[in-house]
């Protein structure tokens, strides 16, 4: 498990900020924390070195780019030892549609968000690609309707 990392006010500030907005430029940055622009990307340095920040990315419109069908997947799987749990992870580590993986508790082994054009793109996915993953024993899927929030931000305390 990785260690926490020690953040004091202005690291959560910076923080913060760049959750809400990552093409924030340095300067704007440094105003809104009160620092100087040296120091202030030099912070953000340490805490992309540190791999507090891991990445940089920019939020899409799903229908826009084409995929209104939004899922949840319950999977439950043939077996719980390592090699199968891997052998799933490695067959859905391929499959783009495939946007998050979760190992759970409960009824079900893992929870998949997956993404597709429409529902039958969906349905060929799960009859044709999922479903033929050899360790996958069910599947239980749950259609999104509506979605009220998606945000992507980690609660910092500032």
């Amino acid at each position: 498990m990785d260690k926490k990392i020690k953040l004091d006010p202005i690291d959560k500030k910076i923080l913060a900020i760049l959750q809400q907005n990552g093409k924030i430029t340095n300067a704007q940055l440094s105003k809104e924390v009160g620092l100087s622009p040296a120091p202030t990307l030099e912070r953000v340095k340490k805490l992309e070195t540190k791999g507090v920040i891991n990445s940089y990315h920019a939020k899409l419109d799903p229908n826009k780019v084409g995929v209104g069908v939004n899922t949840f997947v319950e999977v439950t799987l043939r077996g719980h030892n390592k090699d199968t749990i891997k052998k799933f992870i490695d067959a859905i580590s391929n499959i783009d549609e495939i946007v998050e993986c979760h190992h759970v508790t409960g009824s079900a082994d893992f929870i998949l968000k997956v993404v597709a054009k429409d529902i039958p793109s969906y349905q060929k996915l799960m009859l044709e690609v999922v479903s033929d993953i050899d360790v996958v024993d069910n599947l239980e899927s749950m259609i999104v309707l509506s979605t009220f929030k998606d945000s992507k931000s980690l609660p910092i305390n500032t």
